[in-house]
């Protein structure tokens, strides 16, 4: 796996772009369960940790003290990229860091502000990530698509893919 700082650079261009990532987690019963989250980080810290705001009192909060491995998914199709993050999760009790990071989107599910009794920070340490960034035009991609498949000579090569390790 790769641990360049470009890599780790690049890794965050595709991140920040995208608005909401999937947070999958498993439930008690071994079942995983996704659900949309909004990045709050303005930039990856050295601790390569993103950071999400949940409830307290929701299904995250419960579930994650039973396991803490988590994955976190961003697609944004428009611009052909994708990221699959892998890490652990935890609740943080940090109100410096959740008054840093709160805006005005988070005012609608937690109206009390940053002092919310009920908001939870939920920070996820990315152990390792991967992603794809296709920098082909969609002509250029099915032109390389039809020709892999008519030739059989392999995987088109349609942009980028690495395997990026946690700082």
């Amino acid at each position: 796996m790769s641990t360049d700082t470009a890599d780790h650079a690049r890794l965050w261009e595709l991140i920040k772009d995208t608005r909401f990532g999937m947070f999958t987690h498993r439930h008690d019963d071994g079942l995983l369960h996704s659900h949309p989250l909004t990045t709050q980080n303005r930039s990856v810290d050295e601790d390569a940790t993103l950071y999400f705001f949940v409830p307290k009192d929701g299904v995250i909060a419960q579930h994650l003290p039973h396991d803490d491995v988590v994955n976190v998914a961003y697609a944004n199709p428009d611009d052909d990229s994708y990221v699959s993050v892998a890490g652990r999760a935890a609740l943080l009790e940090d109100e410096a860091l959740k008054r840093a990071l709160f805006n005005s989107a988070a005012k609608a599910w937690f109206p009390a502000g940053a002092d919310d009794p009920n908001l939870g920070l939920l920070a996820v340490r990315i152990d390792s990530a991967e992603f794809w960034d296709v920098t082909e035009s969609k002509v250029s991609q099915l032109l390389k698509i039809a020709r892999a498949a008519l030739t059989g000579d392999g995987r088109p090569q349609l942009g980028e893919h690495k395997k990026v390790e946690g700082h």
